[in-house]
């Protein structure tokens, strides 16, 4: 009986054994491996407007990119990667955008001519002696029947001074002029008189004497004609002019 029970509990346990692990579940298979996903190449674009100048005038940069993590412009440095920036090359110059990704680099450029300024040339003096006189040296006005130095002629004649001071080989003549009223030889002397005012007035600004004559025209070279005050006082002066 023992002998019998020995044989046969090895085998039933070995037929439960069995059992149990026909019942256990079976266990999923492990999750396929996901394949990387594919990195797009960055795209990179930059336009200038305009791209003809003239030097001194702006520039505006455009560009823009696509799966850029950076941006370069060389002359520029780092800048976002979409932007606009004003600038102001001095000479013909191109823009190199350089954009950089995860999927690469790219790159893409932007030219812009500048012409130079048109040169601009000094005016030629084309004044001749007599033209530079008259534009710096100016007559001086008096009052009725009088040879007194107004103190409206001083500032003239101190001008009239400094301008042949520094035009040390110009010598001029001063005639002397008179309205129409009065007889001729009364004017010629008041002119005269005149005349030698204007001349005292430069020599003690520091003008040479010699380089000064004196001449009375009286009334008979009038610059204006007609009979009233205002035709009057622009025929009372001393005036002024090269000696030839």
């Amino acid at each position: 009986m023992n002998r019998r029970f020995r044989i046969f509990f090895p085998v039933v346990l070995l037929v439960a054994l069995v059992a149990v692990a026909g019942c256990k579940k079976k266990q999923p298979p492990p999750p396929a491996a996901t394949a990387p996903t594919a990195t797009n190449a960055p795209t990179a674009q930059i336009t200038a407007t305009p791209s003809q100048i003239s030097a001194g005038d702006q520039v505006t940069l455009s560009w823009r990119t696509t799966d850029a993590t950076s941006a370069t412009i060389d002359g520029i440095g780092d800048v976002p990667t979409t932007g606009v920036k004003t600038v102001t090359p001095a000479s013909s110059t191109t823009y190199h955008l350089v954009a950089r990704g995860d999927g690469g680099t790219t790159d893409a450029t932007a030219q812009v001519t500048v012409s130079a300024p048109p040169a601009v040339s000094a005016p030629s003096n084309t004044m001749s002696a007599e033209e530079e006189f008259r534009a710096n040296v100016q007559d001086i006005f008096f009052d009725y029947d009088t040879y007194d130095v107004r103190s409206d002629a001083q500032s003239t004649l101190s001008h009239d001074a400094s301008y042949l001071a520094s035009h040390a080989n110009l010598k001029i003549v001063i005639g002397g002029y008179c309205d129409e009223r009065g007889s001729d030889e009364y004017n010629l002397a008041l002119g005269q008189n005149r005349a030698n005012a204007a001349k005292n007035a430069l020599v003690t600004a520091g003008i040479a004497a010699d380089r000064i004559r004196v001449v009375s025209y009286g009334k008979e070279k009038p610059f204006c004609s007609e009979s009233n005050e205002q035709c009057w006082q622009q025929n009372r002066r001393a005036g002024f002019s090269l000696d030839q």
